[in-house]
């Protein structure tokens, strides 16, 4: 499995391991959990992929029950986490409204309950969740420069971030900023034409994607995945791989340097999450997916 250096010391392997439906499993147990990590790192997945929210709250204590239960599986990993979507339920259910908090006080406090409920005295990265149209650049840089210099995390990123918002965030730091998680599919081209991924490259960024099989609607009754279906079964078979496998693929032969944020619950689907490193896509394929997915071909 590939890594990338993301900060000084700090490595991510190229897959990252999607927790987000952590807790719609019929078996939360940590046994079961345990072995979903460890079907990840049989292939090289180190990096696991988390957010306070996810699970209304209850994804990380989920994964910190295995860490527990198993006290060595928390150095054979990292935690990325994030932070500022406070929804009314679960710890937040006294809220009357769903918003986006970025003051210090909350991301401190979402922090270390995001350390107790990992069982752990460190995140490998904190990300701010969501762009808050109420943040105090000056404060919330502030407070992650903080964080980062106390151990409390290694790095500090941010998620689903327009250009202009990671570039505000970072004026008021001394830490850089070390990725950007946004959405980015076959079926959700647009970071790739509207400056996201530029954005990221002039810096040197490597960007984190979500959501990379559009949430299963790449293999839904849609128009464009109706189209896509023959091309990617082609090119799977070509290369001895699932048409997951493959659309991933197209994600890592992008130069930008992309790291796609696989989730399932399935011990099945999970053992095969590495596949995506075997194709070797030329400049033809992969604009022939595009053109695929598109409908048309390029201008």
């Amino acid at each position: 499995m590939d890594r990338i250096e993301i900060a000084p010391g700090v490595s991510f392997s190229r897959i990252v391991y999607g927790m987000w439906r952590l807790g719609d499993d019929s078996d939360t147990s940590p046994a079961h959990v345990q072995a979903k990590v460890e079907a990840c790192l049989a292939q090289g997945i180190t990096t696991m992929d988390q957010a306070d929210i996810y699970g209304g709250y209850t994804a990380e204590a989920l994964l910190g029950a295995a860490l527990k239960a198993s006290p060595g599986l928390r150095d054979k990993i990292e935690l990325v986490s994030k932070c500022d979507i406070v929804a009314p339920v679960g710890r937040h259910s006294g809220a009357r409204v769903k918003h986006y908090d970025t003051s210090p006080d909350h991301i401190r406090v979402s922090v270390e309950a995001s350390l107790r409920d990992m069982a752990t005295d460190h995140l490998d990265l904190l990300l701010i969740h969501r762009p808050d149209p109420l943040m105090d650049a000056q404060a919330t840089g502030a407070c992650l420069d903080a964080l980062v210099a106390e151990g409390k995390t290694r790095a500090v990123g941010v998620s689903n971030f327009r250009p202009w918002d990671f570039d505000l965030l970072q004026s008021a730091m001394s830490t850089p900023l070390v990725t950007n998680q946004i959405e980015i599919s076959l079926l959700h081209r647009d970071a790739f034409t509207n400056g996201d991924l530029a954005h990221l490259q002039r810096l040197g960024v490597a960007p984190m994607a979500w959501s990379p099989l559009a949430g299963g609607a790449l293999f839904g009754d849609g128009a464009a995945a109706a189209r896509l279906r023959p091309v990617l079964a082609r090119m799977a078979e070509e290369v001895g791989v699932g048409t997951d496998a493959l659309a991933v693929a197209w994600l890592l032969a992008h130069p930008a340097r992309i790291f796609p944020v696989m989730g399932t619950n399935s011990l099945a689907r999970i053992a095969k999450l590495g596949d995506a490193m075997k194709p070797v896509l030329s400049r033809e394929d992969w604009f022939e997916l595009w053109t695929a997915a598109a409908g048309q071909e390029v201008p």
